[in-house]
């Protein structure tokens, strides 16, 4: 992993929907870091890793990555990163193996023998399972392979949205150790949870503190709003 420095964002300010979810908000997480991203329902941890993802643009302030702004070159950037969200994205018809593959292929980093996707299967306890098709899996069994993409092809910033939503104990002890891993190699983790994760040194970033005040009536529509 590139020990340059990590991601960097100054005051950033975001909208949607005509509404300023925050701003101001910046943060630094280097090579080995976790950011923890905190904040009630609608106070945007979603939009923000989007917005870290170069999948929305700030309304102010600067993102860099390894020392040059992300706008220099979006898709370099973009290909430094992982980000995993709510949905699977995973196709029914395909096996877990299939589906493996398939990440593989399109990263473009596949060695010949797949040695990568029976790596990343044994890595969230799914090795067995190889042949199963997605549509038989459970809601943890998919919510683990959708985190096994993170191991399909190197990539030094993970943001993931809620990666412990439907894992049970001995899942999240498998994630845990994935997380780990990658921080010991010099990776970035930013992501929200609601669920305890055993992330030693993780900083947390409270989007609270950078939302303007709003009244229970705004604060009602945002939660509806899915923000």
């Amino acid at each position: 992993m590139d020990r340059a420095p990590g991601l960097r964002a100054e005051g950033l300010g975001l909208r949607r929907g005509g509404r300023r979810l925050f701003s101001g908000l910046g943060f630094e997480a280097g090579p080995g870091a976790a950011l923890i991203l905190s904040g009630p329902n609608g106070s945007g941890k979603s939009s923000l890793l989007r917005l870290l993802a170069g999948l929305a643009r700030p309304e102010a302030g600067n993102l860099s990555w390894q020392g040059r702004p992300v706008v220099d070159d979006l898709d370099a950037y973009q290909a430094s990163l992982h980000l995993v969200g709510h949905q699977d994205g995973l196709r029914p018809i395909l096996t877990v193996a299939e589906t493996l593959r398939f990440w593989i292929e399109v990263a473009g980093e596949a060695p010949a023998d797949g040695e990568t996707g029976t790596a990343a299967l044994a890595a969230l306890g799914l090795e067995a399972l190889g042949r199963t098709p997605c549509r038989l899996l459970s809601s943890g069994q998919r919510r683990r392979l959708a985190l096994a993409r993170l191991l399909t092809a190197p990539r030094p910033l993970w943001l993931l949205d809620e990666p412990a939503v439907g894992l049970d104990q001995a899942a999240l002890g498998l994630l845990a150790g994935v997380l780990a891993r990658h921080r010991a190699g010099g990776g970035t983790i930013i992501l929200s949870t609601h669920q305890p994760l055993d992330l030693p040194d993780a900083i947390t970033l409270d989007l609270a503190d950078f939302r303007p005040a709003l009244s229970p009536a705004a604060t009602a529509d945002l939660v509806w709003d899915g923000i």
